[in-house]
Protein backbone atom coordinates (compact mmCIF):
# COMPACT_ATOMS: atom_id res chain seq x y z
CA UNK A 1 0.00 0.00 0.00
CA UNK A 2 1.07 3.54 -0.68
CA UNK A 3 2.49 4.70 2.69
CA UNK A 4 1.15 8.23 2.06
CA UNK A 5 -2.39 6.81 2.34
CA UNK A 6 -1.88 5.76 5.97
CA UNK A 7 -3.29 8.33 8.37
CA UNK A 8 -6.40 10.21 9.39
CA UNK A 9 -8.55 11.86 6.73
CA UNK A 10 -11.66 14.03 6.46
CA UNK A 11 -13.97 13.80 3.46
CA UNK A 12 -13.93 17.21 1.75
CA UNK A 13 -17.63 17.94 1.19
CA UNK A 14 -16.91 20.69 -1.35
CA UNK A 15 -15.01 18.32 -3.63
CA UNK A 16 -16.77 14.99 -3.01
CA UNK A 17 -19.99 13.42 -4.20
CA UNK A 18 -22.22 10.69 -2.76
CA UNK A 19 -24.63 9.97 -5.58
CA UNK A 20 -26.98 7.38 -6.97
CA UNK A 21 -28.71 6.47 -10.20
CA UNK A 22 -31.84 4.43 -10.82
CA UNK A 23 -33.76 3.31 -13.86
CA UNK A 24 -36.96 5.36 -14.20
CA UNK A 25 -40.06 4.11 -16.08
CA UNK A 26 -37.80 1.28 -17.35
CA UNK A 27 -36.26 3.52 -20.05
CA UNK A 28 -34.16 6.33 -18.56
CA UNK A 29 -31.88 6.92 -15.59
CA UNK A 30 -32.48 9.43 -12.84
CA UNK A 31 -29.41 10.64 -10.99
CA UNK A 32 -29.25 12.24 -7.59
CA UNK A 33 -26.90 13.06 -4.78
CA UNK A 34 -26.72 14.09 -1.16
CA UNK A 35 -25.42 17.65 -0.79
CA UNK A 36 -24.64 17.53 2.93
CA UNK A 37 -22.53 14.86 4.56
CA UNK A 38 -19.60 14.24 6.87
CA UNK A 39 -16.99 11.56 6.64
CA UNK A 40 -13.79 10.44 8.30
CA UNK A 41 -11.29 7.71 7.56
CA UNK A 42 -8.48 6.38 9.69
CA UNK A 43 -6.32 4.22 7.45
CA UNK A 44 -3.92 1.94 9.26
CA UNK A 45 -2.71 -1.49 8.24
CA UNK A 46 -5.40 -2.41 5.70
CA UNK A 47 -6.84 -5.89 5.98
CA UNK A 48 -6.12 -6.13 9.69
CA UNK A 49 -9.44 -4.68 10.85
CA UNK A 50 -7.74 -1.59 12.24
CA UNK A 51 -8.80 0.95 9.59
CA UNK A 52 -12.08 2.83 10.04
CA UNK A 53 -14.37 4.70 7.67
CA UNK A 54 -17.49 6.51 8.90
CA UNK A 55 -19.91 8.45 6.71
CA UNK A 56 -23.13 10.33 7.56
CA UNK A 57 -25.42 11.54 4.75
CA UNK A 58 -28.19 14.05 5.50
CA UNK A 59 -31.36 12.84 3.79
CA UNK A 60 -32.93 16.31 3.56
CA UNK A 61 -30.05 17.39 1.29
CA UNK A 62 -31.11 14.96 -1.44
CA UNK A 63 -31.19 16.55 -4.92
CA UNK A 64 -32.34 15.01 -8.23
CA UNK A 65 -33.06 18.25 -10.20
CA UNK A 66 -36.82 17.83 -9.63
CA UNK A 67 -38.36 19.40 -6.54
CA UNK A 68 -41.45 17.18 -6.68
CA UNK A 69 -39.35 14.02 -6.98
CA UNK A 70 -37.02 15.18 -4.19
CA UNK A 71 -39.99 15.73 -1.87
CA UNK A 72 -41.37 12.29 -2.74
CA UNK A 73 -38.00 10.62 -2.10
CA UNK A 74 -37.63 12.44 1.24
CA UNK A 75 -41.21 11.49 2.22
CA UNK A 76 -42.61 8.39 3.89
CA UNK A 77 -42.73 6.34 0.64
CA UNK A 78 -38.92 6.30 0.49
CA UNK A 79 -36.37 7.78 2.93
CA UNK A 80 -38.81 9.40 5.42
CA UNK A 81 -36.33 12.19 6.22
CA UNK A 82 -38.41 13.52 9.09
CA UNK A 83 -38.24 10.20 10.97
CA UNK A 84 -34.85 9.02 9.66
CA UNK A 85 -32.76 12.16 8.99
CA UNK A 86 -29.48 10.37 8.22
CA UNK A 87 -28.02 7.47 6.29
CA UNK A 88 -24.87 6.05 7.87
CA UNK A 89 -22.01 3.80 6.88
CA UNK A 90 -19.45 2.36 9.32
CA UNK A 91 -16.72 0.11 8.04
CA UNK A 92 -15.75 -3.21 9.52
CA UNK A 93 -12.75 -3.87 7.23
CA UNK A 94 -10.71 -2.10 4.58
CA UNK A 95 -8.82 -4.46 2.28
CA UNK A 96 -6.37 -3.54 -0.46
CA UNK A 97 -7.08 -6.15 -3.16
CA UNK A 98 -4.60 -4.74 -5.69
CA UNK A 99 -2.28 -1.73 -5.81
CA UNK A 100 -4.61 1.22 -5.10
CA UNK A 101 -7.77 -0.94 -5.31
CA UNK A 102 -9.75 -1.34 -2.09
CA UNK A 103 -12.83 -3.13 -0.82
CA UNK A 104 -14.42 -1.27 2.08
CA UNK A 105 -16.86 -3.54 3.91
CA UNK A 106 -19.20 -2.25 6.55
CA UNK A 107 -22.72 -1.57 7.71
CA UNK A 108 -25.04 0.69 5.72
CA UNK A 109 -28.05 1.93 7.67
CA UNK A 110 -31.09 3.40 5.91
CA UNK A 111 -34.40 3.87 7.80
CA UNK A 112 -32.97 1.93 10.77
CA UNK A 113 -32.34 -1.10 8.55
CA UNK A 114 -28.67 -2.11 8.74
CA UNK A 115 -27.11 -4.44 6.22
CA UNK A 116 -23.53 -5.35 5.40
CA UNK A 117 -22.21 -4.05 2.10
CA UNK A 118 -18.84 -4.14 0.33
CA UNK A 119 -17.82 -1.11 -1.72
CA UNK A 120 -15.00 -1.24 -4.28
CA UNK A 121 -12.95 1.98 -4.39
CA UNK A 122 -10.00 2.93 -6.56
CA UNK A 123 -7.36 5.30 -5.24
CA UNK A 124 -7.01 7.80 -8.09
CA UNK A 125 -4.09 9.68 -6.59
CA UNK A 126 -2.45 11.36 -3.62
CA UNK A 127 -0.92 14.81 -3.91
CA UNK A 128 -0.44 18.14 -2.20
CA UNK A 129 -2.90 20.91 -3.08
CA UNK A 130 -2.07 24.63 -3.46
CA UNK A 131 -2.73 25.20 0.26
CA UNK A 132 -0.24 22.52 1.38
CA UNK A 133 -2.90 19.92 2.23
CA UNK A 134 -2.35 16.30 1.32
CA UNK A 135 -5.32 15.05 -0.69
CA UNK A 136 -6.36 11.58 -1.78
CA UNK A 137 -8.94 10.82 -4.45
CA UNK A 138 -11.12 7.71 -4.49
CA UNK A 139 -13.82 6.61 -6.95
CA UNK A 140 -16.21 3.71 -7.10
CA UNK A 141 -19.70 2.39 -7.68
CA UNK A 142 -21.81 -0.33 -6.09
CA UNK A 143 -25.17 -1.71 -7.13
CA UNK A 144 -27.70 -2.54 -4.41
CA UNK A 145 -31.32 -3.60 -4.17
CA UNK A 146 -33.18 -0.73 -2.50
CA UNK A 147 -35.82 -3.13 -1.14
CA UNK A 148 -33.15 -4.68 1.12
CA UNK A 149 -33.32 -1.42 3.13
CA UNK A 150 -37.12 -1.15 3.16
CA UNK A 151 -37.41 1.23 0.19
CA UNK A 152 -40.26 -0.66 -1.44
CA UNK A 153 -42.58 1.95 -2.98
CA UNK A 154 -43.30 1.54 -6.68
CA UNK A 155 -45.99 2.16 -9.26
CA UNK A 156 -47.01 -0.24 -12.01
CA UNK A 157 -47.01 1.31 -15.48
CA UNK A 158 -49.58 0.70 -18.23
CA UNK A 159 -47.05 -1.46 -20.11
CA UNK A 160 -46.65 -3.75 -17.09
CA UNK A 161 -43.30 -2.31 -16.03
CA UNK A 162 -42.59 -0.30 -12.91
CA UNK A 163 -41.82 3.37 -12.26
CA UNK A 164 -38.61 2.79 -10.24
CA UNK A 165 -36.12 -0.05 -10.66
CA UNK A 166 -35.25 -2.13 -7.61
CA UNK A 167 -31.52 -1.96 -8.42
CA UNK A 168 -29.83 1.33 -7.55
CA UNK A 169 -26.23 2.24 -8.37
CA UNK A 170 -24.39 4.06 -5.61
CA UNK A 171 -21.70 6.45 -6.92
CA UNK A 172 -18.68 7.65 -4.94
CA UNK A 173 -16.33 10.47 -5.96
CA UNK A 174 -14.28 11.28 -2.89
CA UNK A 175 -11.68 13.87 -2.07
CA UNK A 176 -10.03 13.22 1.28
CA UNK A 177 -7.90 15.76 3.15
CA UNK A 178 -5.24 14.36 5.44
CA UNK A 179 -5.36 15.66 9.00
CA UNK A 180 -2.24 17.00 10.62
CA UNK A 181 -0.72 14.15 12.63
CA UNK A 182 -0.45 16.50 15.64
CA UNK A 183 -4.25 17.02 15.75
Amino acid sequence: MNPDFIGQWDVDAQHSRFGFSARHAMVTKVRGEFGQFEGKANIKDVGQGESEVNIVLHVDSLETRSGDRDQHLMGADFFDAETYPTITFSSTTVDEIDEGAFIVTGNLTIREVTRAISIPLELTGISEDSFGNTRAGLEGTRRINRKDWGLKWNQVLDNGGVMVADKITLEFDLSLVKLDSSS
